[in-house]
């Protein structure tokens, strides 16, 4: 009788957080928008954690968010049906990572630029975009999967270029270096200025260029290109078709496309 209830309990327990994580209900979007939130200003610490690796607050720091993280990824965890088949995911994994760098900052520092992959990770999942479907704004959400993955490449990049060329006894002086470096050739500036030595450097600047240039032109052609709704065809099921489309363009199959003015 004591199992059975302790059982009851343990399986509410995982609804009422299945139901916070995934809900659409007030209380769930709230918990929702404070997730987000504490996740952005996680991710703003992995960006500047380079900087602050040398104050004497970083640990703590570094510490906290670790025990933050991994009480949300235990929590999630707990609320998935299928726990092991929900840690072997590789957005997962990579929480699982970066959780490792969080616990040893001094042993795995190398790995340390890694951390801002979560910023791509949580694009990826939709969490950040959810809000502006709500709102209203779901045309934002192409280009700002664009800028995202923009952005998460450059500190990435100069993560690992920091970390790699510039770390010792450079301080936010060789971050700087780092940064501007890897905006000039992903833009192909290529001031030459400041330089990678060797040749791991060189063949470092032609990964960015080549992966730089490409995000430029993929988030070019979400701000310029005009806005697609995601509605699969029943037909022929092609996934893209303008907001006011009628009929589908691949295979003339009739559309139901909802808009604001739809009753």
């Amino acid at each position: 009788m004591r199992r059975r209830r302790l059982r009851t309990r343990f399986t509410r327990a995982r609804i009422r957080l299945r139901r916070l994580y995934h809900g659409r209900r007030p209380n769930a979007l709230r918990f929702q928008m404070a997730v987000l939130v504490v996740d952005l200003v996680i991710i703003a610490f992995f960006i500047a954690s380079p900087v602050l690796r040398e104050r004497p607050s970083f640990l703590v720091i570094d510490y906290s968010v670790a025990a933050i993280l991994g009480i949300d990824i235990a929590a999630r965890c707990f609320a998935a049906r299928e726990p092991l088949r929900w840690l072997r995911q590789p957005f997962v994994l990579l929480d699982l990572i970066i959780l490792a760098t969080l616990l040893f900052p001094n042993e795995l520092i190398n790995f340390g630029f890694l951390r801002i992959v979560r910023l791509w990770s949580i694009s990826q999942s939709g969490a950040l975009w959810r809000p502006l479907r709500r709102w209203g704004h779901p045309e934002l959400e192409t280009p700002g999967r664009a800028i995202v993955n923009l952005m998460t490449f450059l500190f990435l990049a100069t993560g690992f270029i920091y970390t790699t060329f510039f770390r010792y006894g450079s301080g936010l002086e060789g971050y700087i270096d780092a940064f501007y470096f890897t905006v000039t050739s992903v833009t192909t500036t290529g001031y030459g200025d400041i330089i990678l030595p060797g040749t791991w450097g060189k063949l470092t600047s032609i990964v960015i260029m080549i992966i730089g240039i490409s995000l430029f032109v993929r988030l070019a052609q979400a701000v310029f290109r005009p806005y697609k709704v995601m509605f699969p065809c029943p037909d022929c099921g092609l996934q893209r078709h303008d907001a006011d489309a009628v009929h589908c363009k691949a295979c003339g199959h009739m559309l139901k496309i909802r808009d604001d003015g739809a009753t």
